[in-house]
């Protein structure tokens, strides 16, 4: 039977955004995070420190339990999905000089938007 359950807006941005990332619907996405949560629970195996040295390239992520490499590709997904600094810089200063700072879906270059005009 479903049920209805209210969600913090932060947390249902996260939960569409990490749902469009993967593919799923936002019920599907929370379904995954659920099974991910009670198996880390009930597994009694789960060690954060290796998932943390996997994504630190310390440890194989071959060598990671199932439970540990679901945790292990969630991080890695919402890790790859930040800027990094420099990379935010870049893209700062592209859109100061009126460069292209990205790709619409049809592949054309899309500028940054021109505020101070309006």
């Amino acid at each position: 039977m479903a049920q209805s359950v209210k969600l913090a807006d932060d947390v249902m941005a996260l939960i569409r955004r990490e749902a469009e990332l993967q593919s799923r619907s936002v019920a599907g996405q929370i379904t995954h995070w659920v099974r991910i949560g009670r198996a880390i629970e009930s597994s009694g195996a789960f060690d954060h420190a290796r998932i943390t040295a996997a994504l630190e390239g310390r440890l194989d992520v071959a060598e990671l339990r199932p439970e540990e490499e679901d945790a292990w590709l969630d991080a890695f997904t919402e890790k790859m999905g930040e800027a990094a600094e420099d990379e935010a810089a870049f893209f700062a200063r592209r859109v100061r000089l009126g460069r292209g700072v990205g790709l619409d879906a049809a592949g054309n270059i899309v500028r940054a938007k021109d505020d101070s005009a309006a």
